[in-house]
């Protein structure tokens, strides 16, 4: 008879077995037909946004992580009733994709661009763009994540930039942008300014120079010099201006050796003397008295442009006394500070260029006659030296201190001021933080902290990027900059200028002009492209082509219900998100957001190709599946915001300890409904809630009900982190507890009907588990369905277990009584496996007894209730419960300070200690009352942890004390416990035989013995039939052994100390006396019953075998035996 279901091996290699599902997957089309499922169901549209990745490098595990959250969240929308369109895209703009050209073609500066033309550079960038895409395609297929990459949005497409210009006008016609300057870190290196996000992406420790500088003030009689400390000497030529703390103390100093004379901060005098000894104070004042003291220039470079306004002392709070020498040198060119404090006191002007003798990368001008041509950072040390034969270098050395480097060049950044185009961000600053709060995140200390306050002091942002690869900013302008147009879509450039495009990069539009409508000639356009972080967050609009394509798609629905990505986008994607969200419609463009944390090399720093500190993703799921890695990453740390040190044993660690015993049970499912199907007992399979008297298939269905219940209240809340950690432990009390439990049940031992009734039970529970389970771990949750969906009604299957809707609680099932009943049982079954491990004492060795005391008679009652599974799982032969505690039973209290250090504060220490030192008649008190005073403190439910303890406890007694209970498991030894002991650990090492040749329990075997030990044979005659219920098979004498039969496997081990020698071989026919006569050559006709092979599950009546020519027959029962044990009984009995 052909069975409904398919074999399911023994053993199973999880990468192969994810290959044959996306195999499935590819040729059924299974993500493509679920949209369009979705879309002729006419289903409620969830809009997900994915954020562009790069395609100029291979992903790493912080993308494969960000894409399994987006994955596992899309899945759950689409099986809970949504139409979930996923769309992939690219981000193609940036210093990215331009550093590696200038390394590709040896680009040291922009003029190296310019002289082999804008149109050759943006072709070579164009050609690398999607340079790794195809290795993106292959690991985001081999994750399982569907989403549409074929269909997919670039932001170097036509429509993409266009969108992006359209985004612009619309700020620029409600006043959100200008142009203005601004001091922003700069990168040398590829010639553009980074964001400060971008900026504080590489910090390192770095030995730079630092010097004090000597300014001599004008007019002071005697001379004095006030001396300023900086670790940039490269920006003195620069300086303008000197600035100290208005409240701050200053001192007129003397050296004592050269009798010059500083002006200096108090507290700072010892960065130039280490000895009060070498220098007298001759003077104090308050920095605010400084202020206006003019002083000689350090360089003439800009003392004829800045005479009248600079080189003077200005006042400002910033300055601080905890370094340097509290002055501060200021050049406003190349400092933040400094450009406002100069820009405040009047030292430059609002709108004007403000001396910047540096050209783009980095290297002084002719403005700078005596250092023109040197890069910035190589002129520290001749700067220094140009300084000292006037005196005016007072102290020099080097300094090891953090500093920002490029994050794409890995080399130094500056700060110098820039000509930018500007989003007014703070005009916005209170719709940001307001349509932030109505945003939902996880966690949610991310948005009301790190985002709320990145929020409230956002500046306004430089959008614009002096680089050639990006899509340009669409602002053409007079020569006089007194009219300045912005174009929002190509048919507009068309209109105003006369020339349609079909590309928007530079090299085909910065030559386009348009005629002025005020009579100043023709406008041109600026030479800025945007800042790739504009670009991305414009995805939403950009993407569908909003609003010149898929209006009113776009419009129903936005905004977005979902993101996801890394923590450092709190300042990048995110930030950029609500900020154009904002100034174009006044909301955050997604309602819900959940920021993973980053996932970090197993020594704690940063992953590095360079350094090769972690494992490559693709091996790593080559190794261990896709699956696993999944679960992994989504049952860790990393989803809460937090860091995780990858450790590749940990996805390793996922396979043994989830999904093999996943597998394990869905096997041994498959194998009790084969059986049945032989046996003539299956009659199919009942779905929904079942109704039964035993007690673990209440509390399983029960379990389940409240596990789908749950997961959908969590995953609607997206906390992915809580609904990993539920579902496993559902694992483990489907596979750990009730298989465990319910095993003879289904393996027949107990009855058709029970084991009908629990397969039942447990086909139910564990599809719904695979289903509830299947955005986490598709792969596997769909190789499984393909097998169980066999037991359903046609009407009933799907193609894949993604195209199901998600499970829905059955409130039948729901019993919270029996799940709570259970969960004490396990909580006094796991308190008796530690006791047995603290003393040592295995569990296959039975003992005597086992106590719970407790005064709550509810939690002794479900234990009685559940006296059977206790003495089964932990051996035992009797349990004790009750309320009398006698003299041996004492409480301790320890204080719940993580709850109570919140509430009362510096109070926390005392009432600790007298927590501590409560008697046992308080803490019993305490735990009838509720609460109970304590140094002026009302202490009540989980403020105070109560332990019970035995001081009775001595040599073989552990007791054990948890929520309440007071377990005590008396483990003292006799000898019919020790002979109990020995048999289950024959058992035992049987079984691990067994396993080792791949032997099932289906599988007809006999087992031989031999020991010279007297106890051991006693202890196999003793238990004969306990040894033949559990094996299903006799254990036999070797003596008995037949030279004819087939050896499986033989072994020599030791039971404490007692050697057994165990045989297992083939079961075959042996021949009874009454065969005798059949065949003369009786040696011949053992030997070919014995190489016979037939089903051992529907035994023939009798069989033929050739002997020395002829056919013997011979009838099965009379003539041959199935079992050597079959035969010696029968010949015993006669």
């Amino acid at each position: 008879m052909s069975s409904l279901v398919q074999d399911v091996p023994q053993d199973i290699k999880f990468p192969e077995a994810e290959k044959e599902v996306l195999e499935y997957w590819d040729k059924t089309d299974a993500f493509q037909k679920s949209l369009r499922m979705s879309r002729d169901e006419n289903r409620p549209i969830y809009s997900f946004y994915d954020g562009p990745p790069f395609a100029t490098g291979m992903p790493h595990y912080g993308h494969i992580l960000a894409g399994t959250i987006k994955d596992v969240v899309t899945r759950y929308a689409h099986m809970n009733g949504y139409r979930v369109e996923r769309k992939w895209g690219w981000d193609c703009h940036g210093l990215p994709v331009e550093y590696e050209i200038d390394q590709k073609l040896g680009i040291k500066s922009r003029d190296d661009v310019l002289k082999m033309s804008v149109k050759t550079y943006n072709a070579e960038c164009r050609s690398v763009v999607m340079r790794y895409a195809d290795e993106w395609k292959r690991v985001v297929r081999r994750m399982a994540r569907w989403i549409d990459m074929e269909n997919d949005y670039k932001t170097l497409d036509l429509n993409y930039m266009e969108s992006v210009w359209w985004v612009c006008k619309q700020l620029f016609e409600k006043d959100l942008i200008y142009r203005g300057y601004k001091v922003m870190p700069y990168s040398t290196a590829c010639s553009t300014p980074l964001s400060n996000f971008e900026a504080g992406q590489n910090y390192k420790d770095v030995s730079d120079p630092e010097c004090v500088v000597a300014f001599p003030v004008i007019g002071a009689d005697p001379p004095i010099s006030l001396v300023a400390w900086t670790t940039t000497p490269w920006t003195l030529p620069s300086n303008l201006a000197l600035c100290v703390h208005p409240t701050l103390d200053y001192c007129y100093i003397k050296d004592k050796k050269t009798e010059a004379r500083y002006i200096i901060g108090k507290s700072r005098i010892s960065q130039l003397y280490k000895k009060e000894a070498d220098y007298v104070v001759e003077k104090e004042c308050k920095g605010s008295d400084l202020e206006g003291f003019k002083y000689e220039p350090l360089f003439p470079y800009f003392v004829e442009e800045k005479k009248d306004t600079a080189y003077r002392v200005l006042l400002d709070t910033y300055v601080t006394d905890d370094g340097g020498t509290g002055i501060v040198h200021q050049a406003p060119a190349f400092g933040e500070d400094d450009y406002r404090v100069c820009l405040k006191s009047g030292v430059i002007a609002k709108g004007e260029a403000v001396p910047c003798p540096i050209d783009e990368d980095g290297r002084f001008t002719e403005k700078v006659p005596d250092f023109k041509g040197m890069h910035v950072k190589e002129a520290d040390k001749p700067i220094l030296a140009h300084l000292k034969p006037s005196g005016r270098l007072v102290k020099s050395g080097a300094i090891k201190h953090s500093y920002p480097f490029c994050w794409r060049s890995d080399t130094p950044l500056i700060y110098r001021v820039i000509p930018s185009w500007f989003v007014k961000v703070e005009s916005i600053r209170e719709r940001l933080v307001a349509n932030n709060a109505k945003t939902h995140w996880v966690p949610q200390v991310v948005k009301e902290k790190r985002f709320h306050n990145w929020l409230e002091n956002a500046r306004d942002w430089a959008i614009s990027r002096n680089r050639f690869w990006g899509t340009p900013l669409p602002i053409w302008r007079s020569d006089d900059w007194e009219e300045v147009v912005c174009v929002g879509s190509v048919a507009e450039l068309k209109e105003l200028s006369g020339i349609e495009v079909t590309d928007l990069h530079k090299d085909t539009i910065d030559d386009i002009q348009i005629p002025s409508k005020q009579g100043k000639g023709m406008l041109k356009r600026v030479e800025e492209v945007f800042d790739c972080w504009f670009e991305s967050g414009s995805m939403p609009y950009a993407q569908c082509h909003y609003p010149f394509e898929n209006k009113e798609a776009f419009e129903a629905s936005f905004p977005g219900d979902f993101i996801a990505e890394g923590l450092d986008q709190t300042r990048g994607w995110f930030y950029t998100l609500v900020v154009l969200g904002t100034a174009l419609f006044d909301t955050a463009p997604f309602k819900n957001v959940i920021v993973n944390g980053l996932v970090l090399a197993q020594d704690g720093k940063k992953m590095s190709k360079r350094l090769k500190n972690y494992p490559d993703p693709e091996i790593v799921v080559d190794t261990h599946g896709a699956d696993a890695l999944r679960m992994y990453l989504i049952n860790s740390p990393v989803v809460r915001g937090e860091e995780l040190r990858f450790r590749e044993d940990g996805v390793k660690d996922v396979v043994r300890d989830v999904l093999l015993p996943w597998y394990n049970a869905y096997r041994f499912l498959i194998q009790s409904i084969k059986r049945m199907e032989r046996e003539g007992e299956f009659q199919g399979i009942k779905e929904g809630y079942i109704s039964s008297d035993n007690v673990m298939d209440q509390w399983i269905q029960a379990a389940c009900a409240g596990l789908v219940q749950f997961v959908r209240k969590e995953m609607e809340a997206y906390r992915l982190y809580t609904v990993m950690p539920r579902l496993l432990k559902y694992m483990d009390d489907l596979t750990n507890w009730y298989i465990k439990m319910n095993r003879p049940r289904l393996k027949g031992s107990c009855g058709a009907a029970e084991s009908r009734l629990s397969a039942d039970i447990l086909f139910n529970v564990l599809l719904t588990l695979t289903r509830c389970m299947s955005p986490f771990t598709p792969l596997f949750c769909d190789k499984i369905y393909q097998n169980l969906k066999l037991l359903q009604p046609e009407a009933s299957r799907s193609d894949s277990i993604h195209h199901l809707p998600f499970p829905v609680a059955n409130l039948e099932a729901m019993d919270d009584k029996m799940v709570l009943k259970v969960s004490r049982m396990q909580s006094f079954v796991e308190k008796g496996r530690t006791a047995r491990d603290k003393k040592g004492v295995s569990l296959r060795m039975p003992i005597r007894t086992c106590s719970a005391i407790c005064q709550d008679e509810s939690v002794l009652s479900d234990l009685r209730d559940l006296e059977g599974y206790i003495k089964e799982e932990l051996n035992v032969r009797e349990l004790v419960t009750t309320t009398e505690e006698g003299d041996s039973v004492t409480r301790s209290a320890e204080p719940e300070s993580a709850i109570l250090g919140k509430r009362l504060g510096k109070a926390l220490k005392e009432v600790a200690t007298a927590v501590r030192a409560l008697t046992n008649a308080q803490l019993k008190e305490y735990e009838v009352k509720g609460s109970l005073d304590v140094c002026g403190h009302t202490l009540s439910g989980s403020d105070i942890r109560v332990s019970l303890n035995f001081t009775g406890a001595a040599g073989n007694v552990q007791a054990e004390s948890y929520e309440g209970v007071l377990a005590i498991f008396d483990m003292e030894q006799d000898e019919s416990l020790r002979r109990e002991g020995l048999a289950r650990e024959i058992v035992s090492r049987v079984q691990r035989m067994r396993k080792a040749s791949n032997l099932s329990m289906e599988d007809e075997i006999e087992i031989f013995f031999e020991t010279s030990d007297a106890t051991l044979s006693e202890v196999i005659a003793e238990h004969a039939a306990t040894l033949r219920g559990t094996l299903r098979v006799d254990m036999l004498p070797k003596s008995e052994l037949r030279p004819y039969v087939t050896v499986i496997s033989s072994v020599d081990e030791d039971i404490n100390g007692a050697p057994l020698s165990l045989t297992i071989t083939k079961a075959c026919l042996h021949c009874t006396s009454a065969a005798q006569g059949l065949c003369s050559d009786m040696s011949a006709l053992q030997t070919a019953l014995a190489g016979l092979s037939f089903d051992t599950q529907s035994r023939p009546q009798e069989v033929t075998v050739n002997v020395g020519g002829g056919d013997v027959k011979l009838e099965v029962g009379t003539h041959v035996v199935f079992t050597l044990a079959a035969l010696l009984n029968a010949t015993s009995s006669s």
